[in-house]
């Protein structure tokens, strides 16, 4: 394994780890003022998603109020990805189909962090192996870069060979949780059960 991959393996761990220390603070406050041990108790300020412009996989123009009203499962991936975005995505079609009618109240998105090669044909033909209700969304690389910096996530490109396409890319593997007016709830790490997923998104809609 070459230097740069171990930088980019290490800057990677460095970010979830980042990402992971606020949502479990975030996760514990919250806790405390629905047991009411901490009177008063202010929520933390999470800086997590945002406004952003990009274009779904039927080619129409989406900004972060196009899903407003909705939950929304975010999940950053790559249509040539080979294990950790078909297992994930996966995962969220079946919590999906847990959630019964509910599941109307939550929008899914596939937001690509490869815009050079996913293009919303590409994102069609690759969301609609996973569930019908799944967006894939793509954009120009800055609008990319603007949206998986909101999130805190991270991507970067591999190079695997001496061509211009061949590459893979490093990602975050979380999927997140967001309100209905698009504020941050949570995140749920790589290999969460559809079941306990589906819960986690029923009990935020409770309130």
């Amino acid at each position: 394994m070459n230097r740069a991959r171990l930088i980019r393996i290490l800057i990677a761990s460095l970010l979830g780890l980042a990402l992971a220390a606020v949502v479990a603070w975030w996760t514990v406050q919250q806790d405390q003022r629905r047991g009411g041990t901490t009177a008063g108790l202010s929520v933390p300020a999470v800086s997590i998603g945002g406004p952003f412009n990009l274009v779904d996989h039927t080619g129409r123009p989406v900004t972060n109020e196009s899903f407003a009203g909705k939950y929304r499962l975010v999940f950053f991936g790559f249509t040539n990805c080979p294990d950790i975005c078909p297992t994930e995505l996966q995962v969220m079609g079946a919590a999906l189909g847990e959630l019964g009618a509910d599941a109307a109240r939550v929008q899914p998105l596939f937001v690509t962090v490869d815009p050079e090669r996913d293009t919303p044909q590409a994102l069609a033909e690759y969301v609609a192996l996973y569930h019908p209700g799944i967006l894939g969304l793509t954009g120009s690389p800055s609008q990319v870069d603007a949206v998986v910096k909101s999130y805190r996530a991270h991507y970067a490109k591999v190079q695997q060979g001496a061509g211009a396409g061949d590459y893979t890319m490093d990602h975050s593997t979380y999927t997140y949780l967001m309100g209905p007016q698009g504020e941050f709830l949570t995140v749920f790490a790589r290999g969460t059960p559809p079941a306990e997923m589906a819960q986690a998104i029923r009990t935020h809609m409770k309130g």
